[in-house]
């Protein structure tokens, strides 16, 4: 991609005018566990960025609404301006970032994790779907697993996304019991980032009250926060798929389900549970959607469900490779996912890459979709539209939520810098992330994660070790 000419500012106050310009941002200080001033108190001004990704064609050039040499200002929790000399609109006072030879775009969003999954790395790794399940995650059932491994492992999993500069995660709990969601959610809540927390459901009324009690207690007094219903669709399962379906109505929530993911799914009847529920209905999440013919693919366009890819999950267990150009030509949203345990790591940049090489490698044709610019779309604006918050994130245009990320081009990595836009997606590190913003408040900030790391990873060990005996490991 050629790097556009810079381009007039665009202004737009989504604030009141009580908002008092030139106070300091506030930012959580190192050693703390989570994000300071969680309504983002403050100004913060990017100064001079080499080259920003705004996803918003109406700002910059291209679909990517590119502009070089551009400021973006943030007051509080929202994107304030953007363009050239825009932090002249700052005021005086505000905290200031050098913008020089970094690209600043949208925080990434993951569509589908299984953030307690960090536990079992490198579990069962020359087993496909099933085998995995048997021996990682199936023992779990019945077991004494609780909230204090699933708080160590979603916190290790958040710290390494925000780090990969995930700004927006939707965690597919397994919700073993109530104890362990809620450690789950207590990770979420600390890791400052935006969530979307899909609970398992099935058709128990104790597991089904558990889940309003949630959405009372946790989601609705958290902005960040949003809460989906999961089940496992299939004929065996019909009973708990319609009660999930319906509890989602109730709550006016989302279902979220795995669907046709290994080559054995199509016969447990997943599509048949879905449509017997009614759930073939607008925003439903189908995870994967590997195993699909052209008539489903149809129904599903036709019902506008979206998809959550996850590329290099699908490779680590052989499941296929995801139709996601014919989903792209029938209208599908498409956005991307990083999946937990049989992906073994939290790298945007590497789930980015995977997506462009899966459909270059089956189809010898380097032009098809997803292009480098295709899938930095699917991993920002792409996501948000999936889960039908473009109007909050997704991307930098004023007014919205400020969440972003700041790329420094500096490393070695990175050079010689030609095609930035190709090279974000083929060259970029998780050490190439040097700021990460949530609703205007620093996760990520020099290089370095706000969190207590040590503690993290020493906690996360020891859950580790005690799961590895619980799967008889």
């Amino acid at each position: 991609m050629r790097v556009p000419k810079r381009r007039r500012v665009l202004d737009v106050f989504a604030l009141t005018l009580a908002l008092v310009l030139g106070a300091s941002v506030v930012f959580a200080q190192d050693g703390t566990d989570g994000a300071a001033g969680a309504d983002g108190r403050g100004v913060v001004v990017i100064r001079d960025a080499a080259l920003v990704l705004t996803m918003d064609p109406a700002i910059g050039q291209g679909p990517l609404g590119a502009l070089t040499g551009a400021d973006v200002v943030l007051e509080r929790d929202r994107i304030r301006a953007v363009g050239e000399n825009a932090a002249e609109s700052a005021g005086r006072g505000a905290r200031v970032i050098d913008g020089r030879d970094r690209i600043v775009l949208p925080g990434f969003v993951d569509l589908h994790t299984h953030l307690w999954q960090s536990l079992i790395r490198g579990c069962a790794t020359d087993q496909e779907l099933n085998g995995w399940l048997a021996g990682c995650v199936l023992p779990l059932y019945g077991s004494p697993v609780s909230g204090t491994e699933a708080y160590a492992g979603a916190r290790l999993s958040t710290v390494d996304s925000v780090g990969t500069g995930v700004t927006t995660v939707t965690d597919w709990s397994h919700a073993f019991n109530a104890d362990f969601a809620r450690g789950n959610l207590r990770a979420l809540e600390e890791s400052g980032q935006r969530y979307v927390f899909a609970y398992a459901a099935n058709r128990q009324p104790e597991t089904l009250e558990e889940i309003r009690r949630v959405r009372r207690e946790v989601i609705e007094r958290n902005p960040l926060a949003n809460l989906q219903v999961a089940v496992h669709p299939a004929r065996h399962n019909l009973a708990n798929t319609i009660a999930a379906e319906q509890l989602a109505r109730e709550l006016g929530v989302t279902l979220n389900v795995h669907l046709h993911e290994s080559p054995a799914d199509p016969a447990t009847g997943q599509m048949e549970a879905l449509r017997e529920a009614g759930a073939l209905r607008p925003g439903l999440l189908t995870n994967h959607t590997i195993q699909m013919t052209d008539a489903e693919l149809d129904e599903l366009a036709a019902h506008d469900v979206r998809v959550a890819h996850n590329p290099l999950s699908n490779m680590r267990l052989a499941s296929g490779v995801a139709r996601v150009p014919d989903m792209h030509a029938r209208g599908i949203k498409v956005g991307l996912g990083l999946d937990g345990g049989t992906n073994d790591t939290n790298d945007m940049f590497n789930d980015m890459r995977a997506a462009v090489g899966l459909q270059r490698a089956t189809s010898n044709d380097p032009t098809r979709y997803p292009t480098p610019a295709d899938a930095l779309r699917m991993a920002t604006l792409g996501g948000a539209e999936v889960l039908g918050l473009e109007d909050e994130i997704g991307s930098l245009t004023p007014g919205k939520q400020a969440d972003l990320q700041v790329i420094d081009t500096r490393r070695a990595n990175f050079a010689p810098r030609v095609d930035w836009v190709s090279q974000l997606v083929f060259n970029g590190q998780p050490g190439n992330v040097e700021w990460v913003f949530v609703a205007g408040s620093a996760l990520k900030r020099d290089g370095r994660v706000v969190a207590d790391v040590d503690r993290i990873l020493r906690e996360a060990q020891e859950s580790a070790d005690r799961v590895r005996k619980l799967l008889g490991r």
